[in-house]
């Protein structure tokens, strides 16, 4: 069976609070922010599911994206690879995968715990991720390769891949990239988080030759043009083009970098004439936001099934911006809307 898009990334379980400003205090976090948990805010975890009303969410950024795409393709069309652990966590993305219709092709690991993120929501529609990876960062080559995956992966028209997976063992996503590209197949890579672009920039220079869509938001565009010296970081026509501009292993086809500004607009730059390109994004009454958790993710699935249906980029851009609206007016990205038309 062929499936149009093959995504990776780490999967994880989103535990979600809301009015969470005093753990935000508590555990020194900023309102809006995506960092990985380190010694002193692992025990939130714990905290969370002892004294606080958690919503559990299907989560993990190349995931929630795959969900997205799914919800607008025909059965069959997406694929999801990631490393979870033997436990209940595991099960609880596996039959969400099922109800959306991805297919998921975890490795496994025996015997260790699948990742998980802290959701804190807070006032203004803030929301701050702490993620601890566990057993997600450990997903190995080989897996890509096996009998069950690689037919996958040779037969799908896209690959997607979160800049998470630049954080662990990047060389892994750097060869995938570079063989589904000599394979002529789309590359896309997703930017992710601003920590990314400040800690892993050199990861993200070795990779780039090989995508041939770059994603992010404004602000993890600022931090990839605070990083390399770039003169003008908040202009984000400016800072679409430089990425669009970087060293590029095929010329066919011209890369196209999409950078989100939340309900602002998005920047788009095509590098076959750089002219850079805005698409206001219709904005929501203040009533009809729910929660702001994954609606990047939401706008990449919506952007990649529009893409791998052969729609033009107006129709792309507008489809991304309809799922991270449908995304933001409920609670988290479920995806448990009634089929709807959004191309």
């Amino acid at each position: 069976m062929s499936y149009s898009i093959f995504c990776v990334g780490h999967p994880l379980i989103d535990m979600q609070v809301r009015e969470a400003e005093d753990l935000l205090t508590k555990y020194k976090l900023k309102a809006n922010d995506a960092i990985l948990a380190d010694v002193e805010r692992e025990p939130i975890y714990e905290e969370l599911a002892r004294e606080r009303q958690v919503v559990f969410v299907a989560g993990g950024a190349a995931q929630n994206t795959a969900r997205g795409a799914a919800y607008i393709l025909p059965p069959n069309s997406v694929v999801f690879a990631g490393c979870v652990g033997d436990d209940d966590l595991a099960e609880q993305l596996r039959d969400a995968n099922r109800r959306e219709g991805v297919l998921d092709v975890y490795q496994v690991k025996q015997g260790q715990k699948t990742g998980a993120c802290a959701v804190l929501i807070s006032s203004g529609h803030n929301r701050s991720l702490v993620t601890t990876r566990r057993v997600s960062n450990d997903l190995d080559e080989e897996h890509f390769w096996s009998p069950t995956v690689a037919p996958l992966i040779n037969s799908a028209k896209v690959i997607y891949m979160e800049g998470y997976m630049l954080t662990h063992r990047a060389d892994i996503s750097i060869r995938l990239a570079k063989r589904v590209s000599s394979a002529g197949k789309i590359s896309v890579l997703n930017l992710s988080a601003p920590y990314i672009p400040r800690l892993y920039n050199a990861q993200i220079q070795e990779i780039a030759p090989y995508c041939d869509i770059i994603v992010s938001n404004e602000a993890e565009a600022e931090a990839w043009a605070v990083s390399n010296g770039h003169p003008e970081p908040t202009n984000m026509s400016v800072v679409a083009k430089a990425i669009a501009l970087l060293p590029k292993a095929n010329t066919i086809p011209p890369r196209i970098v999409v950078v989100t500004q939340g309900a602002l607009s998005t920047t788009v730059v095509s590098a076959d004439d750089f002219a850079p390109k805005i698409y206001p994004v219709q904005p929501l009454r203040e009533e009809e936001i729910v929660d702001t958790n994954a609606a990047g993710d939401a706008f990449a699935g919506g952007f990649l099934a529009a893409y791998v249906l052969e729609k033009n980029l107006d129709i792309c851009i507008e489809t991304g911006h309809r799922l991270a609206a449908m995304c933001i007016g409920q609670e988290g990205p479920r995806y448990k809307w009634p089929k709807v038309q959004v191309l």
